[in-house]
């Protein structure tokens, strides 16, 4: 099992900055990949980013692309998201995954390759 706590939420300006956290715990070491999504009412989970847990690799929505940065500390098992150039549309519960099996980048944003989820972080984003 993988225990994954989010943090760093809050509310913002649109055009300010906030750095996600997710803290990993448990057999994390079987842990292929971490990846961060979000989720409005009545919308389906979307993918954000993706980065490998070993050589660092990362992935992104083009929603996020030049925006946001996915970054890891494996010494403190903690996974990243630092969002810049905040968008009103980037308002969400945002969602810290981690998956197990190793897959090619495209197909990361599929929430069936993550096995384990954290219970998200509100990130409001005021115009």
């Amino acid at each position: 099992q993988v225990q994954l706590v989010e943090s760093g939420g809050g509310s913002v300006q649109a055009g300010g900055s906030l750095r996600l956290s997710c803290a990993a715990s448990g057999r994390i070491f079987s842990s292929d990949h971490m990846g961060w999504f979000r989720q409005t009412p009545g919308k389906e989970r979307e993918f954000v980013a993706v980065i490998n847990w070993s050589d660092g690799g990362t992935y992104y929505a083009d929603s996020a692309k030049g925006r946001f940065t996915i970054s890891r500390d494996n010494a403190k098992n903690t996974v990243y998201l630092q969002m810049s150039s905040l968008k009103p549309e980037d308002t969400a519960v945002y969602f810290c995954a981690a998956g197990s099996s190793h897959y090619s980048y495209v197909y990361y944003g599929a929430r069936y390759v993550y096995d384990y989820w954290g219970q998200g972080t509100q990130v409001t984003v005021s115009s």
